[in-house]
């Protein structure tokens, strides 16, 4: 004979016709995701399950998941670092590269996305030692390169007065996070461009959590006096830089 399930106290939705929503008298809200988001969570594999597949049967189709995955954020973080949006696209297929060479070598030690972003990062400090090495001058590579080093959504097509002020805003962004030392600059594209916390970043960085965030108080100082003319309608351009931009 089936027993019957006793159900000690009801539950109610919290909105007529919101079925993912109960609140059970006496108990906290609970809170229910939609079927299809459960489902599609359910079914899927996680970067370190992808990993593990690449690691120990060489699977070509778990590598190409984890290149779609994660091609885009690369490249936009070393094209943030560098300034150069040719340099990163070679930057981010030398990471995956690097990633899938040493695939033997990986262990679940940490996130796969903090394993992937501190390769990245290496890659980019290694490419910062061949340039002084070279001699070369960051400002003078910043003034050869095109002023939309980065892409940009339209939106609404906006008038072309708006879109070109727009750009020279960005511009002057993107310059003024250039003049920061790699220290600083990492953890602003970590946390502003790439949306990381705190913690993570310092995962990825192998630094204090403190640390993290007294270089980010550094970073946003600098950038805030580099940035400062923006809010006095001064130029962007290279040849009108205030002087600290350019010793920085």
């Amino acid at each position: 004979m089936m027993s019957a399930t006793t159900i000690p106290s009801p539950c109610f939705p919290l909105n007529p016709g919101n079925e993912n929503s109960f609140v059970t008298p006496g108990h906290a809200t609970v809170r229910l995701m939609p079927l299809d988001k459960a489902i599609k969570a359910l079914f899927t594999i996680s970067d370190e399950q992808l990993m593990w597949r690449v690691k120990l049967a060489d699977d070509a189709h778990a590598f190409a998941t984890l290149m779609t995955r994660w091609q885009g954020p690369i490249q936009n973080l070393c094209a943030r670092m560098t300034g150069d949006q040719h340099q990163a696209q070679d930057l981010t297929q030398t990471a995956f590269a690097r990633v899938y060479s040493h695939r033997a070598d990986w262990e679940a030690t940490a996130k796969f996305s903090s394993f992937l972003w501190r390769i990245a990062l290496n890659l980019c400090h290694d490419e910062f030692r061949r340039n002084e090495r070279r001699g070369e001058c960051s400002l003078e590579a910043l003034q050869q390169q095109s002023p939309l080093g980065f892409d940009v959504a339209a939106s609404d097509e906006p008038a072309p007065d708006t879109q070109a002020e727009k750009a020279e805003r960005a511009e002057c962004v993107r310059r003024a996070l250039q003049r920061l030392s790699p220290p600083y600059r990492e953890v602003v594209a970590l946390r502003h461009y790439q949306g990381l916390k705190f913690h993570e970043i310092a995962e990825v960085l192998r630094i204090p959590s403190g640390t993290v965030k007294s270089r980010m108080a550094e970073a946003l100082t600098q950038l805030n006096r580099l940035l400062k003319h923006l809010n006095e309608d001064s130029s962007c351009k290279p040849n009108n830089q205030p002087r600290e931009l350019i010793a920085l």
